[in-house]
């Protein structure tokens, strides 16, 4: 699934003084004006009520040339506005918001100033034509083209992330458009500091005599985002365009937008929500991010508001494409190299998720690095020896090539020593007897409140027709789990068990997560024992470790507070396996979790393995990986969360391999989460099975998997030749071989 960014921020216009006179622009003033303190101090409040991530601080150009605005500033303490600007970053810093400043043509001390207060800078370059200073820009010599370049390379020699575009429509030839995006490339091919390239249209406005266009932005957002109902907006073909502009077509954005990935495949490429009804067009054409979504509206275009986060994320729905927010500056520059350090203390202190994931390394002893130890490490789990914490540490956390290697073969060598180069799967059914839910997990895309027009209950026929229809794709395995529904009691998860019994004996029930039996056993006032018990009478045969998230409540504070803690996941997994139910056990990373918690999470399912099998009648069948997806689910949408890549997914494979050692064989990859293709690779890392056909796979597709929802028998052989392995079907506790697919002979030969 694609994703297209946003920023959640607020606008606030400090001074409209301009010394230029361009002739589209109706945000500047050649009168004083200046925010007060108290009326930013307000504006900021505002601003963090709103939960904005950033503040934009737009301005006129140089507005303490003006006598009147240079003496407000006198007054106040400050020596001239720049100084100013610095003061009003200070403020939203100190309340988590991060300074985004727009300043126009600036000098090196200016910009030097800017950027201990400042996450990222901006400046339009518009268009690289001279033409345009006769005409549009006439009377605006700051916008001639060697003065917007001469800023927009200052950024890049002093290490600014940087935001720039072209105004399209202002007069320019096509030829000239393209000419202004490969200077842009040019700066950056040299620098590497143009974050995003916008491309945006002209749209003629009113004028705002005696009016505060932030006000009319404000009124015309709150409209629009309280009613979805957008006041009338010009079209981009406007018969009012003045007679310097030129009339622009969908065709000529679609152009600019292929022409800008070419160039800069590298940057992201913003193009405005609210200036033409086009934008989901040119987000399929490859545009990737919608800007920043201002709460109190555009003030350049107050007649034409943003559209709301919620507004925007239901049309791209319709094109299967997700909405995320970012911060004012992109991930890779999220770095002290590119950030002064009072801006970088916020971002890690508030938005430490958005920092790219192999550049967070917050505490991490310097040793657990070194190469030898790291080699040491995986020597001795390549043993079955238990790792300490921090020596998993040190293997979540590596990053070298070679090192990754020698975790791979390690991975498989162990694989190979516990249960050979067969690889297995099972033919199962999932089925989600309902969604509703009311635990809110912050990565779940699949619960739903039960006034939610998406929710639903499954009825007794249709559980029956499930079943037969799994019956006769020759399924041996019911995979049953739902959300924690408000009105479920023991006996209505009873009775699921109990119909799927009495529609097919022959299957095997693998049912309910620790969540759901840990609900059971608040409702019913029993213990886990009892629950257990009762559930394994009606047919229970085994349980998914699910629900297990990441077993470090710091962690599960942060992504499912309302969930049960991690002793309490235990304390039901040990109560099944005393009662004779094997259970299933997982991981889900790849999102706001450090390399420490996973190393916690794993040491915990292996001491917890070891307790079962010295003492329980049953114990942990497989462990099973889970990815995390993000692209429909809160976590994904607030947190700059990112899918992990296919090559950190095989890394972390082959060390949670490494660390469960010899005490739980079976080790899965989730095809859902990470495709077949990877799946079938994840066989050299230590995984030996292929997991299920599920034929209805309900969890990771609401949070936006694009992998299916099934696959049949011979897709899952297909895999494991693929990787030059024999492949059997197995029942679900891996006791039974039920059919058996060996290489063929051309497979074998080569």
């Amino acid at each position: 699934m694609r994703r297209v960014t946003y920023s959640r921020n607020f606008t606030i216009s400090l001074s409209r003084t301009c010394r230029c006179y361009c002739k589209y622009c109706a945000f500047a003033t050649h009168l004083a004006h200046l925010r007060t303190p108290d009326e930013v101090e307000q504006l900021l409040d505002d601003a963090e009520k709103r939960r904005a991530k950033e503040l934009l601080i737009l301005t006129g150009e140089a507005p303490d040339e003006n006598p009147k605005v240079m003496a407000q500033l006198n007054q106040l303490g400050h020596k001239d506005f720049v100084d100013y600007v610095v003061w009003v970053c200070e403020r939203a810093l100190e309340r988590g918001i991060l300074p985004h400043t727009n300043l126009g043509v600036m000098e090196q001390a200016d910009m030097e100033r800017l950027r201990e207060v400042n996450a990222s800078q901006g400046l339009m370059l518009e268009s690289i034509s001279e033409r345009l200073m006769e005409t549009v820009h006439a009377g605006s010599p700051t916008k001639h083209p060697k003065e917007r370049l001469r800023t927009i390379e200052l950024a890049g020699q002093l290490k600014v992330p940087y935001t720039t575009g072209i105004l399209v429509g202002i007069g320019e030839t096509p030829e000239e458009r393209i000419a202004s995006l490969r200077a842009i490339a040019d700066l950056h091919q040299q620098y590497g500091h143009i974050q995003e390239v916008i491309l945006q249209n002209f749209v003629p406005h009113p004028r705002y005599h005696g009016q505060d266009v932030g006000e009319i932005a404000s009124d015309a957002a709150d409209d629009l985002w309280r009613t979805g109902l957008a006041p009338g907006g010009a079209s981009p073909d406007d018969a009012r365009l003045p007679d310097w502009a030129c009339s622009v077509s969908i065709d000529d954005m679609k152009e600019l937008v292929l022409a800008t990935r070419a160039m800069m495949p590298d940057v992201g490429i913003q193009i405005p929500p609210n200036l033409a009804d086009w934008w989901p067009e040119l987000v399929e054409a490859g545009a990737t991010d919608l800007g920043g979504l201002s709460a109190n509206g555009d003030h350049i275009s107050p007649e034409h508001p943003f559209p709301s986060p919620n507004q925007v994320r239901e049309r791209l729905s319709e094109d299967n494409i997700a909405l995320a927010e970012r911060l004012c500056v992109y991930p890779q520059y999220t770095n002290p190299q590119w950030l002064a350090p009072a801006v970088m203390d916020t971002i890690t202190q508030r938005f430490w998720s958005f920092i790219p994931r192999g550049e967070r390394r917050r505490v991490q002893r310097p040793e657990l690095a070194e190469a030898t130890y790291v080699s040491e490490a995986i020597a001795a789990a390549g043993e079955g020896e238990a790792l300490t914490e921090e020596q998993l540490t040190a293997l979540f956390s590596e990053s070298r090539d070679e090192l990754i290697e020698e975790l791979r073969s390690a991975a498989d060598t162990l694989r190979e020593e516990l249960v050979g180069d067969d690889v297995s799967f099972v033919v199962n059914r999932n089925i989600n007897f309902t969604n509703i839910c009311t635990v809110g997990c912050a990565f779940c895309g699949f619960g739903q409140s039960r006034r939610s027009p998406d929710a639903y209950e499954a009825d007794e026929a249709s559980f029956r027709e499930k079943i037969a229809e799994a019956v006769e794709f020759g399924a041996t395995e019911l995979c049953m789990q739902g959300g924690i529904h408000p009105d479920y009691e023991l006996a209505d998860y009873g009775n699921w068990l109990a119909i799927a019994k009495d529609a097919a004996p022959q299957l095997h029930l693998h049912a309910y997560s620790p969540m759901e039996v840990a609900n059971m056993v608040d409702r019913s006032g029993r213990s886990p024992q009892e629950v257990f018990a009762y559930l394994k009478e009606l047919g229970l045969g085994s349980t998914p470790g699910t629900a297990a998230e990441v077993l470090d409540d710091n962690v599960r504070g942060r992504i499912s507070p309302n969930k049960l803690p991690a002793a309490r996941w235990i304390e039901i997994v040990e109560a099944a396996h005393a009662a004779g139910i094997p259970t299933t056990s997982t991981v889900m990373f790849g999102h706001i979790e450090e390399p420490w918690e996973l190393a916690r999470h794993m040491r915990v399912l292996r001491e917890l393995q070891e307790r079962s099998l010295a003492s329980a009648p049953a114990a942990i069948t497989e462990f099973v990986p889970l990815s995390f997806i993000p692209y429909q689910t809160l976590l994904g949408r607030t947190h700059g969360i990112a899918e992990i890549t296919r090559e950190e997914n095989l890394k972390q494979t082959a060390v949670f391999r490494l660390a469960l050692g010899r005490t739980v064989p079976n080790v899965q990859a989730s095809w859902v989460k990470m495709g077949l293709g990877a799946a079938t690779e994840a066989l050299r890392w230590g995984v030996n099975d292929l997991g299920g056909t599920l034929m209805e796979e309900s969890i990771s597709r609401a949070a936006g998997s694009l992998h299916g929802s099934r696959l049949d028998p011979v897709d899952l052989v297909a895999a494991g030749h693929a990787a030059g392995r024999p492949v059997y079907q197995r029942d679900t506790l891996y006791t039974a071989r039920l059919a058996e697919y060996p290489l063929p002979a051309a497979v074998r030969a080569a």
